[in-house]
């Protein structure tokens, strides 16, 4: 179902207006590019698999071998998916300087592929890989094509020690580096555009309540409910692969 005309020329006044906009991404904006998401009732990773048991710190040390199971198969439809126009619309928005950056909870490295220069990968990216052993660090490229070819698990050429993705697993801390940089993008801004997240999972579904706080404005991109809903300005329900884009073009009139 279209959402309202009100609603979408809110939306777009709201993007015009604003001097310093940023969006924050999770797992729904992929969705529409073939990649399941985490939580979703019914058809999230988490309702078949038990994330302590496969992606967890001390599960990986444990049992590295179940941990590359269960993400193979991933692996292989993040490796095989385009972006969507939903990421597409993002780095237009960039491009034409309507967007200062993208803080993304995704590993699937697809605003990059759409064109986002930047973007900060708040849970870590598939990229490279990191050996629990001596802690060399390797671009996985080739790593993923024998993995997923031989199902064998990554070792480090140096050492022998098992690699472990550059991905954030349950147990372990964020990335310093790019919490520092999200939260220095999310400062003195007039609009966040949350796309795709239930913000459901912290810290990074804290990112926006500190800019809130200070005044900026707040559009939702989200088929479900979310906490902030109170807060928003506009919400918009509809497939973020539709909507955003028809947004986005509102913008720029065509």
């Amino acid at each position: 179902m279209l959402r309202s005309a009100s609603e979408i020329e809110t939306a777009t006044d709201l993007i015009l207006q604003a001097q310093r906009t940023v969006a924050l991404t999770g797992a729904g904006i992929s969705t529409p590019s073939g990649i399941p998401d985490f939580r979703s009732p019914g058809s999230g990773l988490w309702e078949r698999f038990d994330p302590m048991e496969v992606a967890s710190l001390s599960a990986f040390r444990s049992k590295p071998e179940s941990f590359y199971g269960w993400i193979r198969p991933l692996l292989k439809t993040i490796c095989e998916a385009e972006p969507n126009a939903a990421h597409t619309a993002l780095a237009v928005l960039e491009k034409a300087g309507r967007l200062a950056g993208v803080v993304t909870q995704n590993i699937d490295g697809l605003h990059q592929r759409a064109g986002s220069q930047r973007v900060i990968e708040f849970h870590g990216n598939l990229r490279r890989a990191t050996c629990v052993s001596c802690y060399r660090n390797f671009a996985t490229e080739p790593l993923i094509a024998a993995l997923l070819e031989t199902g064998e698990i990554p070792r480090c050429s140096e050492c022998g020690g098992i690699l472990k993705p550059d991905v954030i697993l349950f147990e372990e801390q964020l990335p310093a580096a790019a919490v520092r940089e999200a939260e220095k993008l999310m400062t003195r801004i007039d609009l966040v555009l949350v796309a795709g997240s239930s913000l459901d999972v912290t810290p990074a579904c804290l990112l926006p309540v500190k800019a809130l706080n200070d005044g900026a404005r707040l559009i939702i991109f989200n088929h479900e409910a979310t906490y902030l809903d109170e807060r928003a300005d506009v919400i918009l329900r509809q497939d973020v692969a539709e909507i955003l884009p028809l947004v986005a073009s509102e913008v720029f009139g065509v």
